[in-house]
């Protein structure tokens, strides 16, 4: 296999993460998540929408001089004053880029921007120029491009590209696209505009029906070099491809994704978790790689497998992403091998006799009660055990969740 080609890593959590609803950060809290990006190892941070709010505005000039170690990006509309806006926010960064887009399908030029393809065109050419004047680092964004006419979307993504534009973003707006469709969506792009040019082709996938890491990863078989997301997933609606989810594929199935990224893996849960806090949102407890579960078991059998070898039901370890350790959940599914492990983790050393009452009484509580404690597993134990005192020294007030 050749040498793995480099992915850049795009985080737009702080822009367009940060409009999921209920997901507002003070200026505080930016700077604080954007200092916590930068030691994880993301590329280009997109801080922003400068024209968009004073606090926008404050927030993209405020990281742009704290972090000097990676690319700062404003978000602006093809319109003059957006672009010098941005720049306003940008000019004290280490590495700025001005990211700007417009909208190429039919139906947004029709009921949102009501203009022809030819005024888009002139609009693109002309905002790329004049942010191609105040930094050699632009992108641009053909918004809704996966529901474009591929024709006009070559045409206009050539006229970025003359216009000075280093980076192309092909977003799947509405996450309506599948993983066939982009692959040859980015395939022609690459083909037809890109060829052997100095560009970068990349992919801003949404999660509308549930694809949008599945979407990015195909959109990373067929060219895209630069891939976009966010933290824990959140954005618009359904939210955005998830970082950690992207970057744990590549690392994971190495042997089908000759990708690297430069993502610092054992940081991708403290990120999430801080994410968490700062936001007051809680990923779902099945949500992969950084939810509650993702490391957990209760089945049996499958904390008997775990048990011998953790490579029996995890295809990655949870301190390769900064979990503390996996889990082995209590609950009406668990078999005996993990019952047993937590009495001796408790101090107790069980006859198969005992075990065998002891396992008895356990499901019969656990088909009763949601959540199971250390003083329960205690209470249910034959009296001969449950009188030793040796649990003292290692019991801990454990709660071991079943759901």
């Amino acid at each position: 296999m050749s040498n793995p080609e480099r992915i850049t890593i795009f985080d737009t959590t702080l822009r367009d993460g940060e409009q999921s609803p209920g997901c507002s950060m003070n200026l505080e809290e930016k700077i604080r998540f954007a200092r916590q990006l930068e030691r994880l190892g993301v590329d280009v941070i997109e801080a922003g929408f400068p024209i968009a709010s004073d606090g926008d505005f404050e927030a993209v000039s405020a990281i742009a001089a704290e972090c000097k170690n990676i690319t700062v990006a404003g978000l602006t509309r093809t319109v003059e004053i957006d672009i010098r806006r941005a720049w306003d926010a940008l000019k004290h960064a280490a590495k700025p880029r001005i990211h700007t887009f417009v909208a190429t399908s039919d139906i947004h030029l029709q009921y949102k921007l009501k203009k022809s393809r030819e005024e888009v065109l002139k609009m693109t050419q002309e905002a790329v120029e004049l942010a191609s004047s105040f930094c050699d680092d632009v992108e641009f964004s053909a918004e809704d491009a996966t529901r474009s006419d591929v024709d006009f979307l070559c045409k206009i993504l050539s006229v970025a590209i003359e216009a000075g534009a280093k980076t192309l973003n092909i977003p799947d707006t509405v996450g309506y696209t599948t993983p066939g469709e982009i692959y040859d969506l980015f395939k022609t792009i690459k083909e037809r505009v890109v060829q052997d040019k100095d560009v970068v082709i990349s992919a801003h996938c949404h999660n509308d029906l549930g694809l949008a890491v599945a979407n990015s990863l195909s959109a990373i078989s067929a060219g895209a070099r630069q891939v976009e997301c966010t933290i824990n997933g959140i954005g618009e609606r359904a939210g955005n491809a998830a970082l950690e989810e992207i970057v744990m594929a590549m690392n994971v199935r190495a042997d089908r994704i000759n990708c690297k990224t430069n993502i610092i893996a054992p940081l991708l849960y403290p990120t999430s978790q801080m994410l968490s806090e700062i936001i007051g949102f809680d990923v779902q407890p099945n949500k992969a790689i950084v939810g509650r579960n993702a490391f957990a078991h209760e089945a049996g059998i499958h904390q008997h497998g775990v048990l011998s070898n953790p490579l029996c039901y995890e295809i990655m370890t949870p301190e390769s992403v900064g979990v503390p350790s996996n889990s082995i959940v209590l609950g009406k599914h668990s078999g005996r091998h993990a019952l047993t492990q937590r009495y001796n983790e408790l101090g107790f050393e069980l006859s198969r006799q005992e075990l065998d009452a002891t396992y008895q009484s356990f499901t019969e509580l656990a088909d009763k009660k949601k959540n199971i404690y250390d003083q329960d597993l205690i209470s249910i134990l034959p009296s001969a055990v449950r009188g030793t005192e040796v649990f003292i020294k290692n019991a801990e007030p454990t709660q071991w969740f079943t759901a």
